[in-house]
């Protein structure tokens, strides 16, 4: 019967029952069926040494990347806490417009739009602040100490008075029209003064690219609000 011996390197293999009543019988002279483990394979030596290089370099790059990473600087952190204040306002003041009747549809549009943009600006604000392991708000009174310039928070540049909004909140038609635009140029002029200083000074890349879109934006939007309000009044 068909039975098993140990070749010379030590396998298994099968033989047949004369080899099995002659286990002197020369190794080579066994049937050639043994059953290689896998690290004799060459294939899968080569399949395997590949896997390896590709993960050793993969844990290469993402260590060198996460060492090549600036941590994120006061001026990080601090204009992120800032920012989100200073949009929270502009999401109020836009929102307040929108409820107001009579107004015009164009100037509407462009207030939906900061509430949309804005909002999406105050999430990503956050996220960033939650992986630099900083706070999501500001925890003191005072705003702008990031770029040497400390005023009260509710007084940063820009920001519309209680009384402010609610000369708003009281406005309809045309006078509501140019209550916003007047308000909101105000407001992003203010933030743009903030994110430039931010462009420059972040010590993070994410951080100065958020800034520098946000001061595009804005200004695009303070010229749109301008040339709306110029026609609306026509």
């Amino acid at each position: 019967m068909t039975g098993f011996l140990p070749d010379r390197r030590g396998m298994l293999r099968t033989v047949t029952p004369e080899h099995a009543t002659d286990p002197a019988a020369p190794p080579d002279d066994f049937p050639d069926d043994t059953v290689l483990p896998w690290w004799h394979n060459p294939v899968n030596l080569v399949v395997t040494a590949i896997a390896l290089a590709v993960l050793a370099g993969a844990l290469g790059w993402v260590v060198g990347n996460n060492r090549a990473l600036p941590d994120p600087t006061p001026t990080d952190t601090g204009f992120l806490q800032d920012m989100r204040v200073h949009h929270e306002q502009a999401v109020q003041m836009s929102l307040i417009f929108l409820d107001r009747p009579d107004t015009d549809p164009a100037l509407q549009t462009i207030a939906r739009e900061i509430v949309v943009g804005q909002n999406i600006e105050i999430g990503r604000m956050i996220q960033l602040l939650r992986d630099f392991g900083a706070s999501e708000v500001n925890e003191t009174n005072t705003a702008m100490a990031w770029m040497d310039e400390p005023v009260a928070l509710d007084r940063m540049p820009g920001l519309a008075t209680a009384a402010d909004i609610d000369v708003l909140r009281a406005a309809t038609g045309a006078e509501a029209n140019q209550t916003f635009v007047t308000l909101m140029t105000a407001h992003h002029q203010g933030g743009i003064h903030m994110a430039e200083h931010a462009a420059m000074h972040a010590g993070t890349d994410e951080v100065q690219k958020m800034a520098a879109s946000m001061v595009k934006g804005q200004r695009g939007e303070i010229d749109e609000m301008t040339t709306l309000l110029a026609a609306s009044q026509s």
